[in-house]
């Protein structure tokens, strides 16, 4: 097989349509575009959603959802992380940057109690789960509200 001899598959590509060619053509004149009105006209095609100036629906209809300015966003860890760290450590948020366990303190640190703890820790945050408060302190640590 040569270049020359390369063909698309049949019926892949079609010849487009030539409008405004003459009566003859059957899309002369008007190009099948009818008569009059603003789908006629050049730039008659409106975005999605227009409704001829009448307010659009999506704009009629009640918006929902809520934001709190108000809000703590808090970056929360899991317990099971915090056995990166060696016994007897004083975990502080900071030292959390410094390992890449996280990469910054929104609001504060919440402790979570995801997996298990197997060292004996001091950890300080700005808040705690009730099981990760259990899970620490029957490890032998201590939890530390900040």
């Amino acid at each position: 097989m040569e270049l020359h001899e390369l063909h698309p598959a049949p019926g892949s590509h079609k010849a487009r349509v030539r409008v405004g060619r003459g009566l003859g053509s059957g899309l002369g004149k008007t190009s099948g575009k009818g008569q009059k009105g603003q789908k006629s006209r050049s730039g008659g095609v409106k975005r999605p959603g227009f409704e001829g100036g009448q307010r659009p629906l999506y704009l009629r209809l009640p918006k929902r959802g809520f934001y709190n300015k108000f809000g703590k966003e808090y970056v929360e860890v899991n317990v099971g992380t915090l056995n990166c760290f060696e016994d007897g450590t004083v975990v502080e948020p900071v030292m959390l940057i410094e390992c890449g366990l996280i990469k910054n303190i929104r609001d504060g640190l919440r402790i979570l109690g995801g997996g298990e703890l197997t060292k004996k820790l001091t950890v300080q945050a700005n808040g705690f789960s009730k099981t990760a408060e259990e899970k620490i302190t029957a490890a032998g640590g201590k939890v530390e509200v900040i």
